[in-house]
């Protein structure tokens, strides 16, 4: 069989204080969450708004991949709040890679990765 592993970066999601005006998602300096892989870790006891996860989550897949070095999502780690009343950031950074097996993540095989048939 062909290795069919591939790596990811785990990443971390940290709240960073904007420069004095309000949050209105009830985070606090700290909160954080970690993605392993397609799961979220958060730490016991803590929450995280909806709004702020689904502004968050379109840019998760890519900063998990290799990219190259000049591409702006191997550089820019803060994004905006999408609350345009917060003066808050998300810093999004790659901690760790971590090794999966295309046989162990999906039921589609190597074989019949075809895009072209779709």
């Amino acid at each position: 069989m062909a290795d069919d592993s591939f790596s990811l970066y785990d990443l971390r999601i940290e709240w960073v204080p904007g420069d004095g005006g309000r949050c209105f998602c009830a985070a606090k300096p700290g909160d954080h969450f970690e993605l392993h892989g397609e799961q979220l870790h958060l730490p016991p006891g803590q929450s995280w708004s909806i709004y702020t996860l689904a502004a968050l989550l379109p840019l998760l897949p890519a900063k998990q991949r290799e990219t190259h070095p000049n591409d702006w999502m191997s550089t820019d780690a803060l994004v905006a709040c999408p609350d345009p009343n917060c003066t808050a950031r998300f810093r999004i950074r790659r901690v760790a890679k971590r090794d999966f097996r295309h046989s162990e993540t999906t039921a589609v095989p190597l074989s019949g990765n075809d895009d072209s048939k779709a």
